[in-house]
């Protein structure tokens, strides 16, 4: 039996028991550690992320698609979202975090691993959310997901913690499989080596599994589908036509580091190939569309015999006796 599905079963002592096991400590409420805290930097993070993702706002819409047929598509955010936090990434507790708030969650719950806790918990008490555990691993999304009953878990992890969030999967939302971080440099004519020597060195500090490739054309890079895409030299002009990319960087003086620390763009981001058919986290991620219909007697009367035209083709005789009024 999976951690996941023992805590599906058992619920908080299966949470309690795995703790112990894998951590060597019992889940608490952590405990803010603000010597080592950045604040100045992590206020400035979040006000950029903020005001980015607030712009993001998808609009209500209203449409009379026929007289008497009137449609509304309203956009409303979650009642509440896990957040998982890797060890000490408080620029992660800010993607995540600052951005459900701004969607309009009522409840953010965040959890991060015993070790570097107490980073991510003055960070979040700087920032004003006050419900964080020191709670890390399988044994925090499964927490997250069938002891708290979130409405949708976000935030990456290594692979027992993806793991973990595709089995979920089948119960509660996530943000996207989160995979080894990778980036791809597109080293067009003219670009500086040094500069694709850097964005190599930084992405490697992810891990020994880090995605780390230099191609010489934008369809190379299209074909990997890369996390990060870094487009130097005569490349940069091609960024219009990227389409499958996490986030893309153009240019000598952007950086990945920059968008991972500083500019207010997510970097909760589709690994793996994924960015082919998903975009990264953004405010969409914490909202969701609810449709209303409204129709008067003139406007049934005018879909009428559509509905009864269809409901023949298809079968269904009470569809069609349903529109008899």
């Amino acid at each position: 039996m999976s951690i996941v599905s023992d805590i599906k079963e058992r619920g908080d002592e299966a949470v309690r028991e795995w703790a112990l096991k894998l951590d060597g400590v019992e889940p608490t409420r952590a405990v803010a550690d603000h010597s080592l805290l950045p604040k100045q930097a992590v206020l400035d993070l979040a006000d950029r992320v903020e005001r980015w993702h607030a712009a993001q706002r998808p609009a209500d819409i209203r449409l009379e698609v026929e007289p008497g047929v009137v449609l509304e598509r309203k956009w409303l955010p979650l009642q509440s979202a896990g957040v998982y936090v890797p060890r000490n990434l408080v620029s992660t507790l800010v993607m995540c975090a600052v951005v459900a708030r701004t969607a309009g969650v009522e409840e953010i719950v965040v959890c991060t691993p015993p070790a570097g806790a107490g980073l991510v918990a003055a960070a979040a008490e700087l920032l004003g959310f006050g419900e964080v555990w020191a709670l890390g691993g399988p044994q925090a999304i499964g927490w997250l997901a069938y002891v708290r009953k979130v409405d949708k878990i976000v935030g990456p992890g290594n692979q027992y913690v993806n793991d973990a969030k595709l089995e979920v999967w089948r119960d509660v939302p996530i943000d996207l499989p989160g995979g080894p971080s990778e980036v791809v440099v597109v080293a067009g004519e003219g670009a500086d080596p040094q500069i694709v020597e850097l964005e190599i060195a930084a992405q490697a500090e992810h891990g020994h599994d880090a995605g780390c490739t230099v191609v010489s054309t934008l369809a190379e890079a299209e074909a990997i589908a890369p996390e990060h895409l870094v487009l130097l030299g005569s490349a940069e002009a091609d960024a219009d036509l990227v389409r499958n990319a996490g986030a893309v960087f153009v240019g000598d003086y952007s950086p990945v580091a920059s968008g991972d620390y500083a500019t207010g763009g997510n970097h909760v981001l589709p690994t793996g190939g994924w960015a082919r058919s998903t975009g990264g986290l953004g405010l969409e991620t914490f909202l969701k569309p609810i449709t209303i219909q409204r129709l008067t007697k003139e406007g049934l009367d005018l879909v009428r015999p559509t509905v009864e035209a269809l409901a023949a083709a298809e079968g269904l005789t009470a569809h069609a006796a349903a529109v008899q009024r």
